[in-house]
């Protein structure tokens, strides 16, 4: 029997998922499963993007039947010829002679490698934007070499902007009925199994990833569907991110990650008084096991934490071997931008130390703490001052996030960020049209009547609107919003394009104005009965005549904008300026005028921050 989900209206998830397999690449143990995705489109030609793993081949032909409906397979997106992705790709061509296979040339290389049928007589070869149509789909076509095999390409569909992203954005964890990121936690469920995958997976493949999120960032994003784990429609630019602080090896998490080795107990008592010692001076600590802990997830807390302590016993005048296969990966995945501290053991002539040292020196950027810790069996009350030494220097290193720093003025500007604003579209039409923008500030003023205020600022087109007409729309925005709808309405002016010429997502309410009838909670229409003059901005008070429950998703406020909404900035070339805290503009120079206006968000000089 198939399962299959939707993705949109013609796109269709037609994977499967393997709770039974132990080891991912006979490596990383997954306790959770794994899925693995493949997607089939129902157009005026038929396509399917990547096949699966052998162990739920049966699944995926059940499912590839229930969606054809008896159709020909006309095209096969080979993005990926990893075999837990491409095993069954000659069952494929048996079962659809007629197929016509999609890859660049070296996919075409390695599939002559795993099989015999003849390649070359239906393959068609793509190079980058090269684009393929199946009707009323366009598709395009991004190579990413190393993330994480030579031949990788993802595939981009130009109409719903859907990026099929191969083993990039993917996550440990076979799905639970859910398909989607936003059907579950994913903060609390799955985002260190997100982090374990990307680490060891594609952790050592930096540059290259680096290179893919630079082409990520120049199109437009609204859905990401990875080879396995969820699809990601809503709170992209989180997850984006992510995969920049993984891809640049920034640390997500100032705090100390402490790995011991012991085989008696000893060296684990030392580890567990420096911790204790780095807890009560308030900073985070964690404490591993090497021999307890798969080094797969001690690589992800590694990419985690922004200092590590290396603790290790001396065994057979090395590093203890368990310690000694660990550093051996921290080596190989290229971490890099990490303070180090080391603690060494030994009954007779403790080594472990110095061997540990140079073999992470291999590693760039990390910075070694000068103070080291040398126990003889076990520790010693005249040892204590040299511990609380290396933990005082460990704890000074790490930033306390607990004390926020005055800048010394009366009024501090991320003070005002803290108070609860949502995010709305406001909406006006005059005799020359319909125009829409980003507001923050919309207040209920009184039940009984019902009454509202707004604040628009002046140098909003819409602004002039509604001192013409006196009625507006507000569009409550809910937390599915994408970023687009920001840069729609919010970074561009109507005074120079009609917002609602290329937007389809709006209807008309009763005072004959639009709102948003997508990525919106509710809508409120307003009949203006007065007005105050602030400065930069004017203050309307407003009868509500119309309103409107669209959805029980939660409003966006600026917090969530900025958290899960807005892209943070890559920062992969350093840039001299200052950017917008507000909608991340980049303003180049040494110097930002006193006076100087975002032309994007129309805030001022204070609200810029220096690169």
């Amino acid at each position: 029997m198939y399962c299959t989900k939707k993705v949109t209206e013609h796109i269709t998830w037609i994977g499967g998922n393997d709770r039974r397999l132990a080891l991912f690449e006979s490596v990383y143990p997954i306790p959770m499963g794994v899925s693995y995705n493949s997607y089939f489109v129902s157009d005026e030609k038929t396509m399917v993007l990547d096949t699966v793993d052998k162990s739920v081949s049966g699944q995926f032909f059940e499912n590839i039947e229930s969606v054809r409906n008896g159709r020909k397979m006309d095209y096969l997106v080979v993005n990926h010829m990893e075999p837990d992705h491409a095993a069954v790709i000659d069952e494929f061509v048996l079962r659809y002679p007629e197929v016509q296979i999609i890859c660049n040339e070296k996919i075409a290389e390695m599939m002559k490698q795993f099989f015999t049928f003849d390649v070359d007589g239906r393959t068609i070869i793509v190079n980058e934007g090269d684009t393929i149509s199946t009707g009323q789909h366009t598709f395009t076509f991004v190579m990413a070499p190393m993330v994480h095999w030579p031949e990788v390409m993802m595939t981009y569909e130009v109409t719903n902007k859907i990026l099929f992203s191969a083993d990039a954005f993917g996550t440990f964890g076979a799905l639970n009925g859910q398909l989607f990121a936003d059907e579950v936690d994913f903060d609390r469920d799955y985002l260190d199994e997100a982090r374990r995958y990307y680490t060891n997976i594609v952790g050592k493949y930096a540059t290259q990833v680096q290179a893919a999120l630079q082409k990520a960032a120049s199109i437009e994003i609204n859905m990401i569907c990875p080879l396995h784990g969820f699809v990601w429609r809503k709170n992209i630019g989180y997850f984006l991110e992510k995969y920049v602080h993984w891809g640049t090896y920034t640390p997500e998490v100032d705090g100390v990650l402490i790995v011991y080795a012991s085989v008696y107990g000893n060296t684990e008592n030392v580890a567990n008084i420096l911790a204790s010692k780095i807890a009560d001076a308030g900073r985070k600590v964690v404490v591993y096991d090497v021999s307890v802990t798969h080094s797969s997830y001690l690589i992800a807390e590694a990419f985690k934490y922004s200092h590590i302590v290396f603790v290790s016993t001396t065994y057979n005048a090395g590093i203890f071997i368990n310690m000694e296969n660990f550093i051996h990966d921290v080596v190989n995945h290229n971490l890099q931008n990490r303070t180090i501290a080391i603690v060494e053991n030994g009954s007779w002539t403790p080594t472990a130390g110095e061997l540990m040292k140079e073999e992470l020196s291999k590693c760039e950027n990390m910075n070694f703490l000068e103070n080291t810790l040398t126990v003889k069996s076990s520790l010693k009350e005249n040892q204590l001052d040299n511990l609380n030494a290396l933990a005082e220097e460990i704890v000074a290193s790490v930033p306390d996030h607990s004390i926020v720093a005055h800048d010394g003025s009366d009024v501090e500007v991320n003070a005002m960020f803290k108070l609860s604003y949502g995010l709305f579209v406001l909406t006006a039409k005059n005799e020359k049209g319909d125009n829409g923008c980003i507001i923050n500030t919309v207040t209920q003023l009184t039940d009984i009547p019902k009454r509202i205020t707004i604040a628009v600022n002046k140098a909003n087109y819409t602004h002039d609107m509604i001192m013409e007409t006196g009625e507006f729309n507000v569009s409550v925005l809910s937390t599915d919003v994408p970023f687009s709808v920001f840069q729609h309405f919010g970074f561009q002016s109507g005074k120079d394009v009609d917002k609602f010429e290329t937007w389809s997502q709006a209807q008309r309410s009763q005072n004959g104005l639009l709102y948003l009838n997508e990525y919106t909670n509710a809508f409120l229409s307003g009949k203006v009965i007065s007005s105050m003059d602030f400065g930069t901005h004017t203050l309307f008070v407003a009868d509500v005549t119309e309103a409107k429950v669209l959805t029980n998703d939660p409003s966006v406020t600026y917090a969530y904008y900025f958290d899960h909404v807005k892209p943070k900035p890559l920062n992969l070339e350093k840039k001299e300026g200052f950017i917008c805290k507000i909608c991340g503009y980049v303003y180049e120079g040494e110097e930002l005028p006193e006076d100087f206006i975002c032309p994007l968000c129309k805030h001022g000089a204070d609200d810029f921050e220096r690169l």
